[in-house]
């Protein structure tokens, strides 16, 4: 196989078809865009509902060392624990509940506001000061109050949170802004498969009397496909690599110098989300080109 062929081919087609290919890689780039912006601000839902439970969740915040509660003397003991969970779990209205333990509450702290300053000497908080708490899931949060009511004033018990009307708006609204991005990314894929095929018929019609030469000396499928494949995976490289470029520019730029700072009460995506998106995007991609290149190549190329 003489590769030096098939590399003139492939830069021929692409300054042959110039115009064409730079509209495949800015709608792969938007529309890959939105896909790994989907996938991180799914990551995000779960991050905020990690720390603050989801709209269906309540805290039951057990007694600890120098609680606020006046009424708590003592920790909670674990006869207390037993008895919590007992009312929690015969309650009808409860789907679920876990116990989250003071390590696993330090953890979280730690996570959202830096390890740093919660080690050493001068450490803002320790994990004794840390409230053990049972997270309980909802069947129905219209019967929050009832669920509430069983469990406020038991003996171990500090405080009850809700945080539903504020989480719940924060992750309808992380929710809308993923399912529109990946809404607006399937009709661009779909713009981008009915561009790569012209793209490839044009480049085939274009190429039909070396196509049909070769043919004649006896060229196989693969070695006449191979600049179409080529091309392919140089449009999806490009289109690749510019939406990583803006998610990482967004991860910067907006998450990490203007977000976060502003509203450090939230645990917010960090770069280990980012690969995470980045990768699904770069699978996509070449998945996008090279797919209907091969399906439409054994169409056009049969001269």
């Amino acid at each position: 196989m003489q590769l030096r062929y098939v590399f003139t081919e492939l830069g021929q087609g692409l300054r042959r078809n110039l115009s064409m290919h730079i509209a495949v890689i800015l709608t792969l780039f938007v529309s890959l865009t939105l896909v790994g912006f989907g996938a991180v601000l799914n990551q995000q839902a779960t991050k905020a509902s990690h720390q603050w439970g989801n709209a269906l969740q309540i805290t039951v915040y057990l007694c600890r060392d120098k609680d606020d509660n006046p009424a708590c003397s003592t920790p909670a003991t674990d006869a207390q624990k037993a008895a919590i969970a007992k009312v929690i779990e015969d309650n009808r209205n409860v789907s679920s509940y876990y116990l989250e333990s003071r390590e696993t509450a330090f953890a979280k702290i730690k996570e959202l506001y830096g390890a740093d300053r919660f080690e050493g000497p001068n450490a803002v908080a320790t994990v004794d000061m840390m409230a053990e708490s049972y997270w309980i899931t909802l069947k129905d949060p219209h019967q929050a109050d009832l669920v509430k009511e069983a469990v406020v004033g038991l003996d171990g018990v500090s405080h009850v949170q809700d945080l539903r009307g504020v989480v719940g708006p924060i992750l309808n609204t992380i929710d809308a802004m993923k399912y529109a991005a990946l809404a607006i990314a399937a009709f661009l894929v779909v713009a981008a498969l009915l561009l790569v095929a012209n793209t490839i018929r044009l480049a085939a019609f274009a190429r039909r009397r070396e196509i049909a030469i070769m043919r004649l000396v006896g060229a196989s499928t693969l070695y006449i496909a191979l600049p179409f494949l080529l091309e392919a995976i140089v449009t999806a490289a490009i289109g690749v690599l510019l939406t990583g470029g803006a998610m990482a520019a967004f991860m910067q730029f907006a998450v990490r110098r203007t977000l976060a700072p502003k509203l450090d009460f939230i645990l917010w995506v960090g770069w280990h989300e980012f690969w995470v998106g980045f990768l699904v995007v770069a699978v996509l991609g070449p998945l996008l080109t090279l797919l209907p290149t091969l399906l439409l190549t054994r169409k056009y190329l049969k001269v």
